[in-house]
């Protein structure tokens, strides 16, 4: 099966994932899940917590606010959006953009697992603590987990079944929403990646 069908496959069935605290919220207000958008072959995969209001509305990850300032911070080292691979864990929006709750990451958890499985990436970059302790957590990082207020801006080495790879652990982009003086500390965090950019 190519990249392409399985990914599709996974749009299935979150479409379709009738058990999910989320759902029927989904459903009410008439909004999509949000799967993922980019490069199946990136090499730099950003994973996000949960989609907000536009993001739910259109389908499409990081299309709002916060995906504006996602959009600088690429531009501002020289990344085209098009070559990384950008998702959440959570794949349907929390009511009042919300923080996710625990059982919702569960049971989003393993469609982003799969997702990183068929990509493959070199690079994870998590934007925010949610993602960050997901992922710290799923590359058995546990014990190097510290707040993000520490750990924004720093890359972990971890080991796949496919190879090697780099954790890299961001603010989210919203931090500049609500803190614009915050941007050239985001800046500076996403210069990180430009080593591993192809």
């Amino acid at each position: 099966m190519s990249k392409f069908d399985e990914l599709r496959k996974i749009k299935e069935d979150v479409l379709n994932l009738k058990k999910s605290p989320l759902y029927n919220d989904r459903i009410k207000n008439e909004m999509f899940p949000v799967i993922g958008e980019g490069n199946h072959d990136a090499i730099i995969m950003f994973i996000g917590e949960a989609p907000g209001r536009n993001e739910a509305k259109t389908g499409r990850p990081f299309c709002g606010t916060a995906g504006k300032v996602l959009d600088k911070l690429l531009k501002h080292v020289n990344i085209a959006r098009e070559s990384v691979y950008v998702t959440n864990i959570v794949k349907d929006r929390p009511p009042q953009n919300r923080d996710p709750f625990p059982e919702e990451i569960e049971c989003y958890g393993p469609f982003l697992d799969r997702q990183i499985e068929i990509i493959k990436p070199r690079v994870v970059a998590t934007l925010g603590r949610y993602a960050m302790n997901y992922i710290m957590k799923k590359f058995a990082l546990d014990l190097k987990i510290e707040t993000i207020g520490k750990a924004h801006g720093k890359a972990y080495e971890a080991k796949t079944n496919y190879g090697d790879i780099n954790i890299v652990t961001l603010y989210h982009p919203c931090m500049a929403v609500y803190n614009p003086n915050k941007i050239d500390e985001l800046k500076k965090d996403f210069e990180i990646l430009k080593k591993y950019k192809m």
